[in-house]
């Protein structure tokens, strides 16, 4: 048996659910949008922060006034206009008390009211707040009948529509709010730019964008920080949406050689506790270098982080990684999104103004109105107490002659043809109105009232003199709260490029055995004789020595090939600097290198250098061609350059343009030209082929490019060199023994590095000690295929580890 419910005396009617929950649905956000979220046209508030002033007002927490307790006015709020919680009207109202986050403060806050580091406010109990001078603007005018009224929640008393807003709230003070399906994000501005767009709209209604734009240069943030570029703004302007870039203001300040980041300003919104933290990690996770130390050193006189800067390291690169990283560089959405009469629309920078001007024309208007009307009344009573006095013996005898007050102003309505409202002043009418005085008082109150009452009229049959109120008092308001503005709008910088903000100049670049690398002026060496000592370059780890030196331009990328045979790629000025005698920083820190990777070649390239190959040898031989194209986009991971047997490794690396003599050295005085398009190019992860077939106690030492008018400087472990031209090797086939090209002795010692250069070339020769000497190619001996060469550097117990030439941009 089923259950059955018996309903008697009801009446039901079939629903369809999808409309139900359609219409309701969109009541619900109609309700949000209104009520709660979206800020109003005309004077740029919720309705929670309007009950808030209102009820300030109400009380008599003014400017003039004592300090009340915010639980007084949120428990007026929320008792009597906004039935939404108290936190959700505290919350409002600390948010106007907060100058990091309300440009023209309405609200006066006494206590704890939070800090630009997220801290919360106290609580209400504690806090104590009254209106600002600027928010008393807000409600000017409020009592001459200049705003609709509607019925509260529980409909026991009256709440304003909206405020009469006599300076223009929602451009000023911006506003931010989620709704149901929509936001908003509009940005504060300064009062001043303003107040001086409205003038010009007011002055010419045909203004456009671009020329409202001469006037209200962009947001004037709270928290000041620079805008960069002004597309986002015009955009934003003409449309109602648009994206800012705002950055944070920085210092850079150097005391005894260590540079320092000062932070001034933030972006707007930017919590800056959370932006201290985030930068920490970043440093911890070595994914910013250069940073030593970060310090909050603010106080109540302002904002103030220190970043301190390791030394040696550039400032400016650490800067811009902070705007790429961090929220010191920070994009701001504007969404121009308001309700115009009860409905949400996006607007753009002249509808803001023209809405807000017809709003204060209706607010003149209705305050003429009430002050005219005002007059009038005030006109028809004193004409009332002018008859009285013309007539007084007979009205004071009207007025004994009468039983009650009732007969006495129907007697005077009567006799002396007065209206009810002036028959009942006469009867209020004080004797000492009888004096002399007081009736000439009352003369040129009624002359005053007459010139008003024209005035009135005048004002509203003429558009053009409400325009000009509305003009001179948004005027009057400029000029008493104006203040500087506080953004800085920035040229666009487009892109963020570090090696922009890097000087061009040639450095000298040194690579030690145990994988030191370090960056040093190139100046830091002078030029010296032949056969000289040199001067001390670093200072060496126990048995750890110099093995290459390049000088190359600080924009110039190095490719860095490793002996396991994989490519890194970084820019010059990525090296940290160093001084000569300083050991420098472990290339683990800079690239990824796995165990037991060293490297055993660096290759500069000038900065968009495009085409060519990459040559490579092998100490064992084995050559290989690959095209530069295939090695773009490398990673701090690094990419595989060649495929290599167990026992064999990477000696050298030439980029080549595919038509070159390809020169392969060994220790012991070979060398063996072969010419580079007789091998194909190969991919990445090819071995390559043989390039010259070695003796068992011989093996490669260097590759070079063997070309026209060069020679082959050739330098051994005992400080003994020599030049001989190219010309003086025929060009062979590969995979031959090749010819000798070095007589080697055990007084010579087998040969370290052999390098083509030119008689401009200067050439950097390095011992293990560290020791490095600068000479000049040109005061090299030229010399034939087998001799030993002379003397290029002197010393005792050391021997040569390696040698690098250049073409010296720096006038001895």
């Amino acid at each position: 048996m089923t259950d059955e419910v018996i309903l008697k005396d009801k009446q039901f009617k079939d629903v369809n659910v999808e409309h139900e929950m359609k219409n309701s649905y969109l009541s619900y956000a109609m309700s949000v949008i209104v009520s709660r979220a979206l800020p109003d046209v005309r004077d740029g508030l919720k309705p929670v922060h309007r009950r808030i002033l209102y009820s300030m007002n109400e009380l008599g927490i003014t400017p003039q006034g004592q300090y009340r307790k915010s639980a007084r006015v949120v428990g007026d709020v929320l008792g009597k206009y906004h039935p939404h919680g108290d936190t959700a009207v505290y919350d409002a109202m600390v948010r106007l008390a907060q100058d990091f986050n309300t440009r023209y403060l309405l609200v006066d806050g006494h206590g704890n009211f939070g800090s630009v580091d997220g801290d919360g406010a106290a609580a209400m109990r504690y806090t104590e707040v009254k209106m600002t001078k600027i928010a008393m603007e807000m409600l000017r005018d409020i009592n001459k009948d200049t705003v609709d009224y509607m019925l509260n929640f529980d409909e026991t008393t009256k709440e304003p529509v909206v405020l009469p807003s006599r300076f223009p709230n929602l451009l000023v003070n911006g506003s931010s709010g989620i709704a149901v399906g929509m936001a908003t994000n509009m940005a504060p501005h300064n009062l001043k730019e303003v107040i001086d767009a409205c003038v010009a709209y007011i002055d010419d209604k045909d203004i456009d964008v671009e020329g409202l734009m001469k006037y209200i240069k962009g947001p004037d943030f709270p928290t000041g920080a620079l805008i960069m570029g002004k597309d986002g703004i015009k955009e934003a302007y003409s449309t109602g949406r648009g994206r800012i870039l705002q950055r944070a203001l920085c210092e850079i300040e150097e005391k005894k050689g260590r540079e320092k980041i000062i932070v001034r300003e933030l972006p707007y919104q930017v919590n800056k506790a959370k932006l201290i933290q985030k930068i920490a990690e970043l440093v911890r996770d070595k994914k910013i270098e250069g940073i030593s130390d970060i310090r909050d050193e603010s106080d109540r006189d302002g904002l103030r982080v220190v970043i301190d800067i390791k030394r040696d390291q550039s400032a400016n690169i650490v800067l811009n990684n902070l705007y790429k990283l961090t929220q010191m560089q920070n994009t701001f959405g504007i969404i121009n999104l308001a309700l115009v009469n009860g409905e949400p629309k996006v607007l753009t920078l002249k509808e803001l103004i023209e809405y807000y001007i017809m709003h204060q024309y209706e607010i003149i208007t209705r305050r003429t109105r009430y002050d005219l009307a005002k007059a009038e009344a005030r006109a028809h009573i004193v004409e009332g107490l002018r008859i009285a006095l013309d007539h007084i013996d007979e009205i004071i005898k009207v007025i004994r002659g009468s039983k009650d007050d009732k007969t006495a102003v129907n007697e005077l309505m009567t006799r002396f043809k007065l209206s009810e409202i002036q028959a009942n002043a006469i009867l209020e009418m004080r004797l000492k109105r009888l004096t002399g005085l007081e009736r000439d008082k009352l003369e040129e109150e009624y002359l005053e009232l007459i010139k008003l009452i024209n005035q009135y009229k005048e004002i509203l049959g003429s558009e053009r003199l409400i325009y000009g109120i509305i003009k001179d008092e948004l005027i009057e308001i400029r000029d008493k709260y104006q203040d500087l503005r506080r953004t800085r709008i920035m040229p666009d910088p487009g892109e963020i490029d570090t090696i922009d903000m890097i000087e061009d100049e040639d450095v000298v670049i040194t690579l030690t055995h145990f994988g030191y690398i370090k960056r040093m002026p190139e100046g830091a060496y002078k030029m010296q004789k032949r056969g000289g000592r040199g001067v001390q370059g670093m200072q060496r780890r126990e048995e750890d020595f110099v093995e290459d030196i390049y000088v190359v331009s600080t924009h110039d990328d190095l490719l860095f090939f490793t002996d396991k045979g994989r490519i890194y790629s970084l820019k010059a000025y990525e090296i940290p600097e160093s001084s000569r005698q300083a050991r420098g920083l472990a290339i683990v820190n800079l690239v990824q290198l796995e165990k037991d990777e060293k490297i055993s070649a660096i290759i500069p390239l000038k900065k968009d250098e495009e085409g060519g190959y990459l040559s490579m040898l092998t100490e064992k031989g084995i050559y290989k061609r690959t095209s530069l194209d295939e090695f773009k986009n490398i990673s701090k991971r690094g990419l595989k350059a060649i495929n290599l047997k167990d026992d064999d490794k990477v000696i050298g690396v030439r980029r080549t343009s595919g038509d070159e003599k390809i020169a392969c050295v060994t220790k012991q005085g070979k060398i063996l030209i072969f010419d580079e398009k007789t091998t194909r190019a190969m991919s990445r992860t090819a071995m390559g082929v043989i390039a010259m077939k070695l003796n068992k106690d011989d093996s490669i030492v260097s590759i070079e490019v063997a070309r026209k008018d060069t020679s082959l400087l050739m330098i051994t472990e005992h400080g003994y060199g020599k030049k001989t031209a190219f010309d003086e090797f025929k060009v062979q086939a590969r995979n031959g023994k090749g010819m000798i090209c070095y007589k080697v002795t055990q007084k010579t010692g087998p040969i370290v590095v052999a390098k083509s250069v030119e008689e401009e070339d200067e050439i950097m020769i390095i011992s293990l000690k560290g020791v490095i000497i600068r000479i000049d190619s040109d005061s090299i001996s030229e010399l034939g295929r087998n001799t030993q060469g002379v003397i290029l550097m002197k010393q005792a117990d050391d021997k040569v580890a390696s040698a690098s030439k250049f073409v010296s941009s720096v006038e001895e």
